[in-house]
């Protein structure tokens, strides 16, 4: 089996999973932080909603500027409600299926590079990075569930059933 494959089958898993807990998200909550070191609510959901582009933006180019000197970094969309949040997936997902099936196995073997102010910080293949990005999604899904019930919203069943979801 190609990694196109194998990537593409689990976008799909990670995917459904991200929309069953950004359909849950409550509105009005954008600002609540469960502590002050915690992200913002609204910035996680859409993290977690946006997170799926990640592997077009690794696919197309060859490496990604968190902090660059000429000072315009990558803004991310603001959804404002639940709707919104599965939108913003779709359009994230839509594009990491598009990348998926246009790029080789080869392309995935090169290096992709992860940058502050100009100075490389993380080095590895792409293919590497895309399995990171896989668990770096289901760890901020992880946070978001917790979110969900510090404010009284039901918890999807993710990977088996929850105390509010026993969908399995």
């Amino acid at each position: 089996m190609q990694m196109t494959e194998l990537f593409s089958a689990q976008l799909e898993r990670e995917v459904a999973r991200s929309r069953r807990a950004l359909e849950r998200v409550p509105d009005g909550l954008r600002d609540f932080k469960p502590h002050p070191k915690s992200m913002a609510f609204g910035y996680l959901a859409t993290l977690v909603a946006t997170m799926p582009a990640w592997i077009a933006m690794m696919i197309a180019e060859d490496a990604l500027d968190l902090a660059p000197k000429e000072g315009s970094g990558y803004k991310p969309p603001s959804p404002q409600n639940a709707a919104e949040l599965v939108a913003a997936l779709d359009d994230s997902a839509n594009r990491a299926r598009a990348a998926l099936a246009a790029t080789s196995e080869a392309h995935l073997l090169t290096r992709w590079q992860l940058k502050v102010a100009g100075n490389v910080v993380a080095e590895d293949p792409r293919h590497v990075v895309i399995e990171d990005t896989f668990t770096h999604l289901a760890h901020h899904r992880g946070q978001l569930t917790v979110y969900l019930r510090l404010n009284g919203a039901a918890v999807p069943a993710l990977y088996g059933p929850s105390a509010d979801d026993q969908a399995f």
